[in-house]
Formats: structure tokens, C-alpha cells, sequence
């Protein structure tokens, strides 16, 4: 019987409340909790939710150059988790029928293949951000993760616990404000940049001057390079600086959107829909180096607007303008955030407190995911609401190297009259073998 088979039937029986688990069978052991691997090892891996994370056991990792996998193994000692695995490949390592759980660590241009394969191979998988790097990789991570009934979350949490970034609130009170109706029943104005507490980190690009260096020993790095075009190597493209190349991610706003927009498209309500027009302002970009931009605006078919505000000429403006002219703005001392009216007037603090304990409360969310693997109950941030959320800034990027606007069709999930636009959304035929056929049969 699989362990969480076997733990899921156990708590249902009452067994746990009866005798611990760690006096059953030992705080380790294989039937007392879930286990979990690591495909790649490099600064995000460290994180909590990674190596150090409690919940379930760490039992292996692997990543395409050897020293980090030496390293790993030493770290997960020193974490208290004994000796664990080091796998040949991330292959083999979702191949072993004694992994629940694959954590994906590697860099955004095999977020995709891994999590289809994995989910293939029978396990429940938690992914880094972003999800995906184009559409058409994040529409086929959804199709497979349904289809093998796996459980998915991505490594975001701001929809649902913690200080969203330079608010200074979590996400909750905003989201009352908006699902209550409390900014009018019209369209909504959204602007998001360094102004309204998020920096889009244009220190992420690329460098096209680089010269070919000599490959680090113990480095496999066709297998890093993996789906995306093969490069002759440089430190530049392997370091932590690989951000900075469209192959493997999209700068900082590849970095930072799945953290910043996924909360956004939580609490503006649009977890089912994406944006039906993009428009762009700023520099045509490299084709392989990441750039900054001035301005994208993503509009919704409601008329909601969301501008990603990159040249911080927006930067006094209010995160959220209703349609009756009520504005939304980020705490600034106080106990939380600033509501202003349409004539200028600020709300005192008193107000906006007895509002928000009067507004009924978002719906609870299912915010663990060893609970999830075990009961098989969709986690708060899954394939499906996280795949548009991915969407967001994926419309988003493909504006940015056409160097223009588009229109996109939310349904279809194709740009309208557009083959220069689907060419980005949709870039299976870049991807290298065997790992297109790996991703979509």
C-alpha cells in the first residue's frame, strides 16, 4: 500500500490519535510520512519550502552538475535528514516508486517538462515559479496534471498567507473590498509597479557579448540546457543570471510576476479568465538578451485593467481605482491599508477597520499540501489558477518581444488573427528533442 494510502486510511481510523506515529514506527520511517526529492540544487532549493521543509521526508535529490549534488547531500545531513539519495538524473529519480512528491527547482525552461513527467510517472508535484515560460507549456501542464489526477501547487503563497511584498497587508482585506462590491460594479483599474510596493528587477538581462567558455567539470550541460536551444556555455547563461535570457526565463518579471500577479488575479476576482488585449510601451527588445520595458496593459473583458508599470511614471497612483472612483492605496504607518473617496477624501483609519470586520471573509482555502497529496483536495494555488496566473505575464512577454499589442482569446487560448503572436505563445517546435516529445506525446 502507497505510504499516503496507507496514512490517509490510518487517520480515518483515529489510529494516529491513539499512538503517535514516531512510537509506531520511528519519526523516519517509511510509513510515517510522505517522502519527497529534489530535481535541482542551486540557490532556490535552499529555501524553506525545499530542503528544510518539515512536512514530508526527504529522501533524494539530483541536479546536472555534480558538485551541487555532493553539496545537497551534505546539506540534507546537516538538516537532520541523514543520509539521503543522490540521483543520477532527475529520470530516474521520478522513476522511483519510493518518491510521493517531486519538488522542481530547476530554472523556468524545464518547469514545464518535468512537471508533465512527473506527473506521468505517478507524482504529486511542487513547483517553482514561474510555472511556465509560454502559454502553450502552461495549457499542456494543466491537461496532464487533471488527467493523472495528480496534486499540484506552485511555490507562491501570497494569495493566502503573508505580507504581499511592499503592501504592507496581506491579500485578504483587498480581496473583501473587491468581491464585495465595495469599488462600485464596473470595470476596475490596476496598477502594479515600484509605486505600489513591487520592483520589476531589471538588473535580470542578458549578455550577448559573451564568448564561449570552457564547460565546468562535472557540469552535463546539454542536460541543463535541456528543451531550450542548444548555446555553447558561459558563467553568464549557468549562473543565477541565466534570468536574463528568453531561452530560460524572461528577467525580473519572470522572476517576480508569479509572486506579484498570482495574488492580483486572486484578489481581482479573475482565478477563471485571462486578459483579452495587451498592449505595450517601451524598447523592442534583443532577441535572446531580457531588456526592461515601460509599460504593458493587460485589459479584461469586463473592462478591468491591469498596468505593469516598469518606467515608474505611474507611481503615485492607487494600486486599485473603482468605478465609483473609490481608490485603494498600500499601508503607510497605521494598522492597514488606505481607502480614498473619488473627491480626495481619505477614510480614517477607524473607517476602514470597522469596514473590512463587517465585510464577509473570502472562502477558507486548502493552504497545505501534505494534506492535499493525502486527501487529494486541489491546494490553493494549483495548475489550474496558477496556469493563469502564468498567463498574465506570459501575454505579457509576448507583447514585450513583438514590440507591440496583441489580442488574445481566453477561451481558445490563442492570439486572434496574430501568427507573430502565436509564435511566442506557443513554442513547441523550439523545444529540443526528446523532450518535446517527452512533453506533448
Amino acid at each position: 500500500m502507497k505510504r499516503r494510502e496507507f496514512l490517509k486510511g490510518a487517520a480515518a481510523l483515529g489510529a494516529f490519535n491513539i499512538v503517535p506515529a514516531k512510537v509506531l514506527w520511528g519519526a523516519t520511517a517509511p510509513s510515517n510520512q510522505l517522502t519527497r526529492a529534489l530535481i535541482g540544487f542551486g540557490e532556490i532549493a535552499h529555501s524553506a519550502n525545499h530542503l528544510p521543509f518539515k512536512g514530508s521526508r526527504l529522501v533524494g535529490l539530483t541536479d546536472c552538475y555534480a558538485p551541487r549534488v555532493a553539496a545537497g547531500l551534505a546539506a540534507a545531513e546537516k538538516c537532520g535528514w541523514g543520509k539521503i539519495k543522490g540521483y543520477k538524473n532527475f529520470i530516474e529519480l521520478i522513476n522511483d516508486p519510493g518518491v510521493d512528491i517531486v519538488h522542481i527547482c530547476t530554472p523556468p525552461h524545464w518547469h514545464g517538462v518535468q512537471s508533465v513527467m512527473a506527473a506521468k510517472a505517478g507524482k504529486d508535484v511542487w513547483c517553482e515559479k514561474p510555472m511556465t515560460r509560454t502559454v502553450g507549456e502552461g495549457k499542456r501542464v494543466r491537461e496532464v496534471i487533471q488527467a493523472q489526477k495528480r496534486m499540484f501547487r506552485l511555490n507562491t503563497w501570497f494569495r493566502f498567507k503573508d505580507s504581499f511584498y511592499g503592501f504592507g497587508t496581506t491579500v485578504e482585506p483587498i480581496r473583501q473590498i473587491v468581491e464585495n462590491g465595495l469599488l462600485g460594479n464596473g470595470p476596475l483599474k490596476c496598477v502594479f509597479g515600484e509605486g505600489q510596493g513591487f520592483t520589476w528587477k531589471f538588473g535580470w538581462s542578458g549578455r550577448v557579448q559573451d564568448k564561449a567558455q570552457m564547460i565546468p567539470e562535472g557540469l552535463d550541460w546539454d542536460m541543463w540546457l535541456g528543451p531550450a536551444p542548444w548555446k555553447p556555455y558561459s558563467d553568464h547563461r549557468f549562473g543565477t543570471s541565466f534570468r536574463g535570457y528568453w531561452d530560460y526565463d524572461s528577467g525580473g518579471l519572470g522572476d517576480m510576476a508569479q509572486h506579484y500577479l498570482d495574488p492580483l488575479q486572486y484578489l481581482l476576482c479573475k482565478d477563471e479568465t485571462s486578459p483579452v488585449k495587451i498592449d505595450y510601451k517601451g524598447l523592442k527588445q534583443h532577441p535572446e538578451a531580457v531588456g526592461s520595458f515601460d509599460r504593458f496593459t493587460l485589459t479584461y473583458a469586463d473592462g478591468t485593467e491591469v498596468i505593469l508599470d516598469g518606467d515608474v511614471s505611474l507611481k503615485d497612483e492607487p494600486l486599485l481605482r473603482g468605478s465609483n472612483g473609490l481608490c485603494v492605496y498600500k499601508k503607510q504607518g497605521g494598522k492597514t491599508l488606505r481607502i480614498r473617496e473619488a473627491d480626495g477624501t481619505w477614510w480614517p483609519e477607524e473607517k476602514v477597520l470597522k469596514t473590512l470586520a463587517e465585510l464577509p471573509k473570502p472562502a477558507q482555502q486548502q493552504t497545505d499540501f501534505i494534506d492535499s497529496c493525502l486527501n487529494r483536495k486541489t491546494f490553493a494555488l494549483n495548475e489550474s489558477n496558477g496556469f493563469r496566473s502564468s498567463t498574465m505575464f506570459n501575454l505579457a512577454i509576448v507583447a514585450w518581444r513583438l514590440g507591440r499589442g496583441f489580442e488574445f482569446d481566453p477561451v481558445t487560448l490563442h492570439a486572434k488573427n496574430d501568427e507573430a503572436a502565436e509564435r511566442f505563445l506557443y513554442q513547441d517546435d523550439m523545444m529540443r528533442q526528446p523532450w518535446r516529445k517527452e512533453m506533448f506525446g
